[in-house]
Formats: structure tokens, C-alpha cells, sequence
């Protein structure tokens, strides 16, 4: 069911994730894709898995949540998987029909990238799992504040980032209660050809797009009665400070970087 996607939610806990600083989550989370990509054989991919796996350990969120962040990117990892599989021509040839070839590298092309996609989405959500909204909002807004210098709109852009981050498990929800009104009126969403199934979501797409519009009015009628006006004098009830936790996790995760770098040079498998 789509309510089962759990993409942009965040799961409270007391976990030493969820008490690192916002900060030093988002650098861990970019150390952890340049980390993956990185990579150049499977070795090293285990490598950057293994760090994703102790993280969610430590996190205190299950590890079938992992599945359920790639449950909404499955039509793009098996898209990708094909091109890779048809596109790739060098290596052995292991099945051939027509202008179809089918190679070992190719094939392993294929699964590289998959593996990669999918623990790709798995890390960048546990950063929303384990950091509230407005957290987040903060160490964004943290990090782009150099930028102010040449008039850069900070703490807007991280606004924005996370109140798009924070509606989509609304939006989701929302989704789920349309569909299910719709087949509860006799809706077939799920059967016939891909036209027809296409034309069955006019009648979710069009009540979505309505609350959506009436939600972000709300919110900007909620903002203004507030009276927001950006950051400008803006304060914190909470600062960021960064502890010996932080700097202990922003090491360990260099070390694991430093370990895809010698699988590289000396294991390229």
C-alpha cells in the first residue's frame, strides 16, 4: 500500500544518531554518497553497506525500513537496471537475440548500479529518520549562512527544502485516503491496459492537487497570523553545538571512506 512508503518521515528516539548534531549528519550523509560512488567494485560497495547497516544498529530503526524507503524507486532502479543491461556491450557475451546483447559486464553493470541506487536512498533517509524537521531546517540554514555575504536567501531555501521534505508524508497519507474513496465508489485503479490505468488517476490527481494548494494556503495563512518574516531576528530555543560524539562519528566514517579508497587501489573487484 502506498502508506507504507516512508519517505521524509521522521521516527523520535534518544538513539547516538538521533543525538548527533543536524550538522554533522548532513556532512556524514554526504561523506556516505561521495562514499558509494566512489566505489569501483563490489568490495568497496560492501564497504559503504556496512557503514549504512551499523548506522541503522545504532539508530534504533529497523532494518525493514530500509526496504520500505525504496518501495517509491523501484520503477527507476529496474529502468536503469535494463539500460545498463542493454546499453553495456563489452565482455563475454552470455545471451544474444537480434540487435538484443546481453554481457557479463554489462549484467554486472546492472546489479552494481541497483545495489548502488538502492543503498544510496536507504542512507539520505536515514538522515530524515533520525532528524526532526526543524533540526534540519537549522543545520541547513547553518551551512548556507556564509552565503548571506552575496545577498544568498538561507534560511528561505532551507524553509523550503523542509516544508517540502515534511508534507510529502502528508501528502502520501492523503493520497492513500483518495485512492481508497475512489475504489470505495467503484474505481478499478489496478486493472487494464497502462492507458487506462493512467486515466484511473485524473480523479486522484485532481482532488490531491486541490488539497495541496489548500494546505500550502493554510500554512501560508498560518505563517503570516505568526507574523513571519523570514529569518531576520529570528531565535533559537535550541542551539547546535557540536560534542566528542560528533567528531567520533565524522572519524569513523572517514576511516570507512579511507577503506573504499585501498579496496580501489588494491582490490578493484
Amino acid at each position: 500500500m502506498i502508506k507504507d512508503i516512508t519517505l521524509g518521515q521522521y521516527f523520535p528516539g534518544k538513539s547516538v544518531i538521533h543525538r548527533l548534531d543536524p550538522r554533522i549528519k548532513l556532512l556524514l550523509t554526504l561523506i556516505y554518497i561521495v562514499m558509494l560512488f566512489a566505489a569501483s567494485g563490489f568490495l568497496g560497495l560492501g564497504v559503504g553497506i556496512v557503514f549504512l547497516v551499523l548506522s541503522f544498529l545504532l539508530s534504533g530503526i529497523p532494518i525493514k525500513m530500509m526496504a520500505k524507503s525504496v518501495k517509491p524507486i523501484i520503477p527507476i532502479i529496474i529502468f536503469t537496471g535494463i539500460l545498463n543491461l542493454l546499453f553495456v556491450s563489452s565482455g563475454d557475451v552470455l545471451f544474444s537475440y537480434g540487435f538484443i546483447k546481453i554481457t557479463y559486464d554489462g549484467l554486472r553493470t546492472m546489479i552494481f548500479m541497483a545495489v548502488r541506487i538502492v543503498f544510496l536512498i536507504c542512507g539520505t533517509s536515514l538522515l530524515t529518520y533520525t532528524t526532526s524537521p526543524i533540526a534540519l531546517t537549522d543545520a541547513i540554514e547553518r551551512i548556507l549562512s556564509p552565503l548571506r555575504a552575496i545577498k544568498f536567501p538561507s534560511h528561505e531555501i532551507a524553509m523550503m527544502m523542509t516544508i517540502a521534505l515534511r508534507f510529502i508524508p502528508t501528502l502520501i497519507e492523503e493520497t492513500d485516503k483518495i485512492m481508497s474513496a475512489q475504489k470505495a465508489r467503484g474505481a478499478d485503479l489496478e486493472s487494464g491496459t497502462l492507458v487506462r490505468r493512467a486515466k484511473a488517476l485524473v480523479p486522484i490527481l485532481i482532488p490531491l492537487f486541490i488539497s495541496a494548494f489548500r494546505r500550502a494556503e493554510e500554512l501560508a495563512l498560518a505563517m503570516e497570523c505568526r507574523c513571519y518574516r523570514g529569518g531576520e531576528g529570528r531565535t533559537r530555543m535550541k542551539q547546535l553545538k557540536t560534542t566528542w560524539r560528533d567528531y567520533v562519528a565524522v572519524i569513523i566514517s572517514l576511516i570507512f571512506f579511507a577503506g573504499v579508497i585501498l579496496l580501489n587501489i588494491f582490490l578493484p573487484i
